[in-house]
């Protein structure tokens, strides 16, 4: 089993960066994690709203298998505190086997064919973050989960 961050745009803000790429080196010390950045569209300004998020949900959609557990960083999502996300992870993880693809859309959302798709929505706070910031965001909320799992002193309660 293993876990990708599946993300629209690559992720061009050095310190955000940074901090990723700690969070995800800790990260494969518990399971295979990977981001996969989907190239952000071209030529877009005679495009509408809704053009936009259908034509990135296409990429979207076969950037992922039909095997995979496909969950939606999304702001309509369910709101979890780091103990309760802890939890959900680890039952998905331990009862599903499937690898989990976590996804963060263009500005725009997603299509109504990702929601369509999807396994679940996970909301990071009711609170907008950037797309590159939530990349940052994400992985230490991750991490965090994995040792609140292996009962490792880096959260506290």
């Amino acid at each position: 089993m293993k876990i990708t961050l599946l993300t629209v745009g690559k992720t061009d803000i050095d310190w955000v960066r940074k901090g990723m790429d700690i969070y995800i080196s800790r990260l494969r010390h518990y399971i295979p994690f990977s981001i996969n950045e989907i190239p952000e569209l071209k030529n877009v300004s005679s495009l509408d709203r809704e053009q936009i998020r259908t034509k990135e949900g296409e990429l979207i959609l076969k950037a992922v298998r039909p095997s995979d557990s496909v969950i939606l960083l999304d702001e309509h999502g369910k709101e979890y505190t780091s103990m309760e996300w802890a939890k959900v992870l680890e039952k998905h993880i331990s009862g599903s086997g499937r690898d989990i693809v976590f996804v963060t859309g263009g500005a725009y959302g997603f299509s109504r064919q990702v929601y369509d798709r999807s396994d679940g929505m996970v909301s990071l706070s009711r609170m907008t973050f950037s797309h590159q910031m939530v990349r940052a965001i994400f992985t230490e909320q991750l991490y965090r989960a994995f040792t609140i799992m292996r009962g490792e002193p880096y959260h506290h309660e």
